[in-house]
């Protein structure tokens, strides 16, 4: 860190002199000051580290370190003295400086001392930019959607991560995004610049799996040559996201609820107590209250994990956000594949809002992945999902009920879910129905449904006889 900005503060002009001419051999900017108040004056947000003279003619140094971590909490103070004691030594250490140096000093271990300082500050600074570029990835704002289920979803999230809450429950179907929202909770929360630590429950067997969360002491199984810290240990102060809790066993399940109760746990072959402070995120795609009555989890831990439940809604269930996330992904994927695509069609976006998705927003990433990988056009057509069509038109059979239906009563349903899923856009919800437009409103017209304003402007009404349906 050659260019970094250093001031010297100590009374003696031979003191000052050498260290000049050292540091600035090093290629380092040096400033001088000879009194608390020229030290005091001359420090700015530019200056990196201060080697600081605990006695000087108008102070001491603990005076002027105090002021300038009021100042300046960043900025590095390293304290030489020629009147050590323990207790000043501590006192400094106390009040944030960064090392202490007795006089007279070598040349060559200050420099080094000074050297260690500055990458230890680069290295934090580097640290605190990537936790606030994970802080963006991770913000509310990076969850994709703006259906009345998502923008409830994203509020509740937002208390929880304020929230001193120890215990979130998150529940929803596969590919819903929990991962996200977990990480959202953290980086959002005063425990962002902590760890955050996940594991999944169903990726190692039993003991493997408690060794991990837990740690093991040495000689506590076979090859367990060396003492290890565990999971819960490492993310002290931080968050522990246990993905797929539904999987684990029984045995492990008591050892988490004993960990949640006590906030303490310990080692596997260990005797003492290990106290964490943790925020726990459990995620399943069970129905953990069916697993409890089926007698797969237990009722205890179920209630324990409950204390803040939020549940991810099925991307079938958030009308108006596959768009959205469609034009995220194909943002994303010109990006990494180096490609020029505009964006999906209506009849694509009517396609994709038609399907159910079980796989919910991972299989749509995947879907738009593959389709980008495969075509070389500006815009997304059908054909590019033809998978997804065959799988709807397969899926989409209609039964009639026992007790017979009204079918006209069933045609005006549909006709209102169509209108209600395209905003009232009847040439989209002709491709939902497979009508063309005209046939969508004649429909409106023999069902008394009301077209928006908007609808009527940007579709004028075609001449048709209200006498006779359109083929």
């Amino acid at each position: 860190m050659s260019s970094a900005n250093l001031l010297v503060v100590d009374d003696e002009d031979l003191v000052r002199w050498s260290l000049r001419e050292r540091l600035t051999h090093d290629g380092y900017a040096v400033r001088e000051a000879a009194t608390v108040a020229s030290a005091v004056e001359q420090m700015s947000p530019d200056i990196d580290l201060v080697l600081l003279d605990f006695r000087l003619p108008d102070g001491d140094g603990l005076t002027v370190l105090r002021r300038i971590k009021e100042a300046s909490p960043e900025t590095l103070v390293i304290l030489m003295t020629a009147y050590s004691t323990v207790e000043n030594a501590v006192e400094a250490m106390r009040l944030g400086a960064y090392h202490y140096v007795n006089k007279p000093f070598n040349l060559d271990e200050v420099a080094l001392v000074v050297e260690k300082a500055l990458e230890t500050s680069r290295l934090r600074r580097e640290v605190r930019s990537l936790r606030t570029s994970q802080g963006r990835e991770y913000g509310f704002e990076a969850i994709i959607g703006a259906s009345p289920a998502m923008v409830q979803v994203k509020a509740l999230l937002g208390r929880v991560a304020s929230s001193h809450a120890s215990t979130v429950l998150l529940t929803g179907e596969t590919g819903t995004g929990k991962d996200l929202a977990a990480k959202a909770i953290h980086f959002n929360s005063d425990r962002a610049a902590k760890p955050f630590v996940n594991i999944t429950a169903s990726a190692l067997p039993e003991q493997l799996l408690e060794s991990e969360l837990f740690g093991h002491e040495r000689g506590a199984f076979t090859d367990a040559r060396q003492q290890k810290r565990g999971l819960l240990e490492t993310a002290d102060g931080g968050t522990v996201f246990l993905d797929e809790i539904g999987e684990m066993t029984p045995g492990l399940q008591a050892k988490l609820l004993r960990f949640l109760e006590e906030k303490a746990f310990k080692r596997v072959g260990g005797l003492v107590d290990i106290r964490v402070d943790l925020r726990v995120i459990a995620a399943t795609n069970r129905d953990l209250e069916t697993e409890v009555r089926a007698g797969k989890f237990r009722e205890d831990l179920f209630y324990r994990l409950q204390v803040m439940p939020i549940t991810l809604p099925p991307l079938r269930e958030r009308k108006g956000d596959i768009p959205l996330l469609v034009r995220y992904y194909i943002d994303r994927y010109n990006r990494e594949f180096r490609k020029h695509v505009r964006g999906a069609s209506s009849e694509v976006l009517a396609v994709l809002e038609q399907y159910r998705w079980p796989g919910n927003i991972r299989e749509l990433r995947n879907a738009i992945e593959r389709a980008m990988l495969l075509m070389d056009r500006e815009w997304l057509q059908p054909d590019d999902f033809a998978t997804l069509i065959r799988g709807t038109s397969a899926t989409s059979q209609f039964k009639l009920p026992a007790n017979g239906l009204v079918l006209e009563e069933v045609e005006r349903q549909l006709l209102e879910q169509a209108l209600e899923r395209v905003g009232g856009n009847q040439t989209q919800a002709g491709h939902l129905l497979g009508i063309n437009r005209d046939q969508v409103r004649y429909r409106m017209e023999k069902f008394g449904l009301e077209r928006p304003h908007s609808d009527r402007q940007a579709e004028p009404r075609a001449s048709t006889s209200p006498t006779t349906a359109p083929a």
